[in-house]
């Protein structure tokens, strides 16, 4: 069991603390101690699931831009090397790279250190084999490592080799551009694009020159290429609202024909189309889905559960595939797909509102550069026809009024309060005219309303890790989120151990 010190480093399927200071109120917990024990944790562990020694382990690592990238490098460096292990130093490099580090470098093992979207002073540490991203347990038996102090025996022999695998990996996304753009100039398949990239000072401005400049596109008007750990621009982030709108900004300051925007490390990525107008969230997933389902028809994807009512008629109708509306978390629809597979149903895509987007032909990764890639491809396609990216997803109903609001448990046991309140709501929308359940919901409470009633749907549901049970509404008439909301207030305002 994991004493209160290290569970607070557990972050899902990642480890994340506070690397340096600079905020008030957060102090430093991923010291250099913790880091190595850590990094120890992460050797002794890996030597049991592969069944190699730690000195026969091949270890890649790399960072995101952050300003404590370089100095956890180095600490965690030297307890692989310190372990005999042979270490591939990757550098500035994105996530999902290090995952192909297992793939095209025979790692058995990737780290890359990384607080995705998180503020500056802020770090943790993500861990791949070539089965892909951890699970929980996993990183709870790296952390009961770190905590009872195990290190693997020193041994001689260990080795630290940079390497600009980041090269590698871009050259693989220009040939994929190549191939399935299949223009007559093969080699400068976007000549004639104009598409912008912002890398928020994120770990993604390479895809500006490493990518789409040597295939002849036009990336002027770019915006925060440069890594700047102190993300003084913007947060890296393709929920964020200021990030959303610079890149927008910058298409039609540009005039350019495409915008894509990352965050930090690059495993999640939005797109921006001419008219400046955002391709996110839903609309994110319907160009996703639509890429996915070629020649997967009937195909199946899985989303998580915030997904509007107007995205499932599209995927389902418009393109004659199953929508899967499982939970949020993005390993936890990775996961899905993955079952879903295994058990003979075709699954081509799992795809998070925002913006993790895996597919199955590239290792169920979640790379925002590989579907920026994929979108990029679809736009050249579309262009040969004469046709715009908007054209893909012009059958989407969008709703016409959205909101979320985040309540706060107050009460100690979050989940057990949260779990509960979800049971009594479930009773009670069964007893209310003009409520219908979702019957194909899998996290907390989905309930439909009539025009009537609101003409939409709210979901409300426990927070994958926080004390929080976030509630969103959707209504495709004017006022309905507010006349949903009043309904469902009557309900919250009797329950106990929630800040409404």
């Amino acid at each position: 069991m994991l004493n209160e010190f290290f569970k607070q480093f557990k972050s899902g399927t990642d480890i994340r603390g506070v690397a340096v200071e600079g905020v008030a109120g957060q102090n430093v917990n991923l010291t250099d101690d913790v880091v190595e024990k850590m990094a120890d944790g992460f050797v002794l562990w890996l030597a049991e699931k592969t069944g190699k020694a730690p000195e026969a382990l091949k270890i890649s690592v790399g960072r995101d831009s952050r300003v404590s990238g370089p100095h956890i490098t180095e600490l965690c460096t030297g307890r692989f090397c310190a372990a005999g292990a042979e270490v591939l130093r990757c550098g500035l490099a994105s996530t999902p790279s290090m995952f192909m580090t297992t793939v095209d470098l025979g790692c058995d093992g990737a780290l890359q250190i990384t607080a995705s979207h998180h503020p500056y002073n802020r770090n943790g540490l993500k861990f791949f084999t070539r089965g892909g991203g951890l699970e929980g347990s996993d990183i709870e038996a790296i952390l009961e490592f770190a905590q009872n102090g195990a290190r693997p025996d020193a041994k001689e022999g260990g080795s630290v080799t940079d390497v600009d695998y980041m090269s590698d990996y871009a050259e693989g996304l220009r040939e994929k551009i190549r191939k399935e753009v299949n223009a007559e100039d093969y080699d400068l398949p976007l000549k004639g694009f104009h598409i912008v990239v912002d890398a928020g000072n994120g770990a993604g401005g390479f895809y500006a020159d490493k990518v789409l400049e040597p295939l002849g596109a036009d990336t002027t008007g770019s915006r925060y290429l440069d890594p700047d750990g102190m993300f003084p621009n913007h947060v890296p982030n393709p929920e964020d609202a200021t990030a959303m709108a610079s890149i927008c900004e910058a298409v039609r300051e540009s005039g350019a024909d495409l915008g894509v925007i990352f965050d930090t490390d690059v495993d999640r990525g939005g797109a921006v189309d001419s008219e400046g107008n955002e391709i996110n969230r839903n609309r994110l997933v319907a160009v996703a889905a639509a890429i996915a389902l070629e020649g997967n028809e009937g195909g199946t994807v899985v989303t998580d559960s915030i997904t509007s009512a107007g995205l499932k008629e599209f995927i389902e109708k418009e393109l004659g595939g199953r929508h899967y509306r499982y939970r949020r978390g993005y390993k936890n629809v990775i996961d899905k797909a993955l079952e879903l597979n295994a058990r003979g149903i075709n699954c081509p895509l799992a795809i998070e509102t925002s913006g993790h987007a895996a597919m199955r032909e590239n290792y169920f990764l979640d790379d925002g550069a590989y579907l920026c890639t994929k979108i990029i491809i679809k736009a050249a396609q579309l262009r040969k026809e004469g046709k715009a990216l908007s054209d893909l997803t012009a059958g989407l109903k969008e709703p016409l009024e959205s909101r979320e609001v985040r309540f706060k448990i107050t009460e100690k046991d979050f989940r057990a309060c949260g779990e509960r309140i979800i049971a009594d709501l479930t009773a009670y929308a069964e007893t209310q005219p003009g409520w219908q359940l979702a019957d194909d919901n899998r996290e907390g409470v989905r309930v439909s309303f009539d025009k009537e009633h609101g003409d939409g749907w709210f979901l409300l549901r426990l927070s994958v890790h926080d004390p929080i049970m976030p509630l969103n509404i959707e209504s495709d008439s004017e006022g309905g989120v507010d006349v949903i909301y009043s309904q469902l207030s009557r309900f919250l305002e009797t329950t106990e151990g929630l800040e409404v």
